[in-house]
Parts: C-alpha cells; structure tokens; sequence
C-alpha cells in the first residue's frame, strides 16, 4: 500500500477539497521518490596508486652457502685397509699432517722382496764384470776370439740393467710404504670424513675433504630463466644471516656449463674478499641488479583481482570519476607488490584496496590526489604510492 493511499484513507472526506488531497499526496510521493535517487548516488571512497615510471631492472635474489674456493678430496695413493684416523671434521689441519694410515704391512714385505732382488741383480754385474774383464784379457793377447769378448761386454751390459731395474722396484715399494700415511697437502679444514678405521679402500678412493685456507666463496643455484643475469665478472653483494650488519662485495667467479639434471638449475660461484667474520658454511643471500626483458609497472598485491577466470586491476578515469576493470599481465611476485608486463601504462590511476566492493562505472571519490610514485632508479620494488 502507498504512501498516498495511507493518507487518502486517514483524512475525512468533508475536511479537505478532494484536489488539496491529490496535491498533497503527489508532493509526499515525489519526496520519497527523490530519497531513494540520493541513496543511489553513493560515491564510495577509495585509496588508488598511480602507476610511475616502468622499471628498466630488477633486483634477483638467492641463498647459499659459504664454502672454500680450493676443496681437496683426499685419498690413498695405495689400496688398504684404514687402520687409524687422526683427525675429525671441523678440525684444522697443516701441510704435511698425518690425517689417516692404512695397514702397510704388505707393502713392507714388498720393499724387503724389491731389496733381495736388487742384491741379487748386484751380485750378477759383479760376477759378469770379472767375466767381461778376463775376456778383455785374454783377447788382448790373442788366446780368446773377438765374439767372445763381445759376448761377455754384451751378458755385462744386461746384467747392468736389471741391477737398475731392481733399484727402481725398490724405491717404487719404499715409496708405497710411505703412501700408507695420507697427509694434508696444504694447510685447511676438514669439512668431510668418507672412509673409516676398518674400512678397505681403493686406490684414490676420496677418504677426506679438505677446505684450503684462503679465498672463501658463495655457492648458489640459479634457474635457467634467471642464468642470463649471472656472467663471470658480474659485481653482486653478499649479505649473511648470522650478521646482517655484513655485506660484503662479491663477484661472479664461474658459473657451470650445464644444468643440473634433477633441479634444472645452474651452480654459481662467487668470490668473496678476505673477511675474519665470514666462516665456512654460513648462509649467505646474493643479490644481483639485471635489465629487465620487457619494461615492468609494480602495483600493490592488494590492488589485483580475479574477474571471469583473469588477472585484473581497477583503474579510476578521472574525467568521470568512475572505475572500470582493466586485464593485466603479471610478470612476478614481489617482496612488496606484483609486476605487472603488460595492461599498464605511466600515469594510470589504479584503485589500491577494496577491490571486493568495485563494480563497473561505480563511482568513487579519491582520498586525496593522486601523485606520481618513484622512478625506477630509486631502486624500489612498487611504482606506486598509495593516497
């Protein structure tokens, strides 16, 4: 039942002229009429971000590890079985410290059979050069032939060169026996142990890992999409979770050849200068700025939204003070935003929260004007400010 109606009803027929009743009732319904259009006019405010600048680069970031630039894997010149092991992981080592033994027992027996040889090859020269000697003798007086004398220079000549063959099969056991003490090379820490006491091991089997003192590196894995961004030479910084008031300058050292096939990433290695606070195995993040491939506007992570299955923004047209949707192109996830490849363009006024209760040609009124966020070479990671 109206408004009019109502009051139509209420008032007496004889009180009023039938047209001072209509006049009334019409002036009632316009008033309704016009509250309702006031209700629908709603101007929602809204905080924006004006898109600024395209970023020409981009900041990459990746964690590893502190590991010594020379690693020496360490193992017997000798098969054997590992008798002793004199060292322990984390422990420092110098040049020419024993770090482990193998049983040298077979290899002593060799050295006694190799010095009975070599006496015997030495009791043969000297048999053979009295031979030789009388040959001569009786040659230079004309009691022997010239192919007897021959004969005798020529036994004395092998007899000769076994002696010398036995004295190197000698040194060669002498020295097996001395390879039974594997020893430290140069001075460094042992990072890894891989044979132990009892343990029969191969002939350069590595038994222990060696980090050299020295230079110090990061270690990191970077995917192929990001491996254009790291070439040998390539100044980065290097920051550390144990201190982070310690970052480092850094250097791209060597970068492999190929990937590797289970991760699909690439191992970096960058240099380090010589730091008493850096130690081996600390975590270390690597941060490298690169161009980017296609130029990208940052928006706030709040500012996009999903509308029939796509990626989309709110964008204000300040001539009308309307916002509309807008698809956008999403090139990656940021610290503090999203980056967005395509869809966006300097200048443009995008609505930076409450995107939920947007609709088309709504109306909206700004909290306050909208101003041009920093350039790229303030080395943020959004292009827009919010107001």
């Amino acid at each position: 039942m109206s408004l009019s109606s109502s009051i139509l009803r209420k008032l007496p027929a004889a009180g009023l002229p039938a047209a001072a009743i209509m006049v009334a009732a019409l002036g009632l319904a316009g008033c309704s009429q016009e509250k309702a259009e006031i209700v629908q006019e709603i101007v929602r405010p809204v905080k924006v971000v004006e898109i600024g600048e395209a970023q020409t680069t981009r900041q990459l970031e990746y964690s590893g590890s502190v590991r010594a630039r020379t690693e020496m894997n360490l193992g017997f010149r000798i098969a054997g079985k590992v008798t002793e092991r004199l060292v322990d992981i984390g422990q420092h080592v110098n040049e020419g410290d024993v770090l482990a033994r193998v049983d040298p027992s077979d290899y002593q027996l060799s050295v006694k059979s190799a010095a009975a040889s070599l006496d015997a090859a030495e009791r043969q020269v000297e048999t053979v050069d009295l031979a030789r000697t009388r040959a001569e003798q009786l040659y230079a007086k004309n009691f022997a032939p010239k192919s007897q004398l021959d004969q005798a220079r020529l036994t004395y000549d092998q007899a000769v060169a076994t002696r010398d063959a036995a004295r190197s099969t000698l040194a060669q056991a002498q020295n097996q026996v001395q390879y039974a003490d594997l020893k430290a090379s140069k001075n460094g820490i042992v990072t890894a142990i891989s044979a132990d006491v009892g343990q029969v091991v191969a002939a350069g089997t590595p038994v222990m890992t060696v980090a050299v003192d020295g230079e110090k590196e990061v270690s990191i894995a970077v995917p192929e999409m990001d491996i254009a961004g790291f070439k040998p030479g390539k100044e980065v910084k290097a920051s550390f979770w144990s201190d982070e008031g310690l970052t480092l300058d850094g250097k791209v050292r060597e970068v492999a050849g190929s990937a590797d096939p289970q991760s699909r990433t690439f191992a970096v290695r960058v240099s380090l200068p010589n730091d008493p606070r850096v130690l081996l195995g600390m975590t270390a993040n690597v941060e490298a700025t690169v161009g980017n491939k296609t130029q990208l506007v940052s928006v706030p992570l709040t500012a996009m939204t999903e509308k029939d299955g796509k990626q989309i923004v709110w964008t204000v047209d300040r001539g009308s003070d309307t916002v509309h949707p807008r698809p956008i192109k999403v090139a990656n996830f940021t610290a503090d935003g999203v980056a967005v490849a395509d869809g966006l363009k300097q200048g443009d006024v995008v609505v930076a929260a409450g995107t939920q209760f947007m609709t088309e040609n709504l109306k909206v009124k700004l909290s306050g004007d909208a101003q041009q966020s920093a350039s790229a070479e303030d080395d943020v990671a959004t292009t827009g400010s919010l107001h």
